[in-house]
C-alpha cells in the first residue's frame, strides 16, 4: 500500500512539474537562439522552418505572425540600457541609430502585447517620418506628458513593451554584437 501511495504522490509531483514547465516556456518562450543587443532582444528564428519547439508554442499561444527571415527581424525591449522596467509614469528616451534597414518601426505596446491607448491615438513611429539630427541620430521622447519632437503617449501605464521591426535588412541570425547591428539606446531620464 504504502509503494502505491509513493507511486502515485510521484505521478502527481512529476506531472504537476511537467505541466508547470511546459505552461512557462509555451508563455515565456526560452532564450534559445535568442539575439540580446543592449536592452533589445530577438528571435531571429522564429521566422524560419527552424524554430524551436518551445518558441513554435509561444508563438502559436500568442497569434502573433513572426516576420520570415528574408524580410526582416523584430527586436523588442521591456527594460532600459541599465536594466530598470520601462514605467509609463517615467520619461524614457530612445536615441541614437538602427541598423540598416530599408524601412524600420519602433511600436509601443502594453505587456499583454496590444496597442497603448492615448488621446492622439499615436503609436509608433516609421523610418519615414521620424524627425532626424544632420547627423542622422534621431530622439524619441516616451511619456505620458506631450514633448516636442518625437514624442510616443504612454497614457500613464505601469509598465509597456517597445517594438522595433526591421525591414529589408542583413541583421539577421549571424548578428551577435552592437558592433553588427548598432541598436539605439533605451535610457530613463525621469521619474515623477
Amino acid at each position: 500500500m504504502r509503494l502505491l501511495l509513493s507511486t502515485l504522490l510521484a505521478l502527481v509531483i512529476a506531472t504537476a512539474v511537467g505541466l508547470g514547465l511546459t505552461y512557462a516556456t509555451a508563455t515565456r518562450g526560452t532564450d534559445l537562439g535568442t539575439l540580446k543587443i543592449g536592452a533589445w532582444t530577438a528571435r531571429p528564428k522564429n521566422g524560419t522552418s527552424d524554430v524551436d519547439p518551445y518558441s513554435r508554442a509561444t508563438i502559436a499561444r500568442s497569434g502573433e505572425l513572426p516576420i520570415g527571415t528574408g524580410d526582416g527581424i523584430a527586436f523588442s525591449a521591456t527594460t532600459d540600457d541599465k536594466n530598470k522596467p520601462l514605467d509609463g509614469r517615467c520619461d524614457i528616451v530612445v536615441s541614437g541609430v538602427t541598423p540598416a534597414a530599408r524601412f524600420w518601426t519602433l511600436t509601443l505596446f502594453d505587456r499583454k502585447g496590444h496597442l497603448v491607448a492615448n488621446s492622439l491615438q499615436r503609436y509608433g513611429f516609421t523610418s519615414q517620418e521620424i524627425m532626424r539630427a544632420s547627423d542622422g541620430t534621431f530622439e524619441i521622447h516616451i511619456a505620458s506628458r506631450s514633448r516636442a519632437g518625437n514624442w510616443l503617449p504612454t497614457g500613464g501605464i505601469e509598465r509597456y513593451a517597445l517594438m522595433l521591426r526591421l525591414y529589408d535588412t542583413p541583421v539577421g541570425v549571424a548578428t551577435r554584437t552592437q558592433r553588427d547591428a548598432p541598436m539605439p539606446s533605451i535610457a530613463t531620464t525621469g521619474c515623477p
